[in-house]
């Protein structure tokens, strides 16, 4: 059986519902989530997984954003994650980042690089959490033959996103997902996710579950 790693936890979201929900999702490929929110202890070293899944908003919070919840959730990427990332996608591993993921990591200059993309705070934004419509692209098989849909998500806006990505589903002309090949790896970003919502809608479910199927190389 497969298993995935989900580092959850961070502010402004309820990630035990969502990390719960995302291993729900797969499970039902049979893929054997454990989740966590010892971010830096659970990549200390590399995990015995094929896929590891980044559910989190945790970064150094410099700005003013969130100052309340600094001294509680302020995190300054380890060497050792660094590396535990870079020697699983080494060794083929997939990395599925969801929604927040593009938030996590800011002082690892790296982890933009591997995503594809970056939120950059005074720049990207979101609008309110509403009814969001998705097009889908094609020529992928996380979503060819899948047809379009409308999700309760937030839709982020303006992410710095790398010129090499091509993106596999936009709301407007925003770019949402997107897959690609890194350091021997496998990557997707998917960037929604905020609440369990969206974990429910079933054509988000069957990209989620297309997308891990993809990661792990089927």
């Amino acid at each position: 059986m497969p298993r995935n790693l989900i580092v959850s936890g961070g502010v402004a979201h309820d990630f035990p519902a969502t990390s719960a929900a995302l291993a729900d999702v797969l499970a039902g490929i049979g893929v054997e989530s454990e989740i966590t929110e010892d971010l830096a202890g659970a990549l200390t070293s590399p995990p015995p997984v094929g896929l590891i899944t980044v559910n989190a908003f945790r970064w150094t919070m410099d700005g003013d954003d969130f100052a309340d919840e600094r001294d509680r959730r302020r995190f300054q990427t380890p060497d050792s994650v660094r590396r535990t990332v870079l020697d699983h996608l080494a060794r083929g591993g997939g990395l599925l980042a969801v929604h927040t993921a593009s938030l996590c990591f800011d002082d690892w200059p790296e982890w933009a690089e591997i995503v594809g993309g970056a939120w950059r705070w005074g720049r990207s934004y979101h609008p309110p959490i509403g009814p969001a419509k998705i097009r889908l692209g094609a020529g992928h098989p996380i979503v060819d033959g899948v047809s379009d849909f409308e999700v309760t998500d937030e839709v982020y806006t303006d992410l710095d996103v790398l010129p090499d990505v091509e993106p596999l589903a936009h709301s407007g002309d925003q770019p949402l997902l997107w897959a690609r090949t890194v350091a021997g790896g496998r990557v997707v970003y998917d960037a929604l996710g905020h609440d369990t919502r969206s974990y429910a809608h079933p054509v988000r479910r069957t990209l989620l579950r297309r997308a891990a199927r993809w990661l792990l190389g089927d």
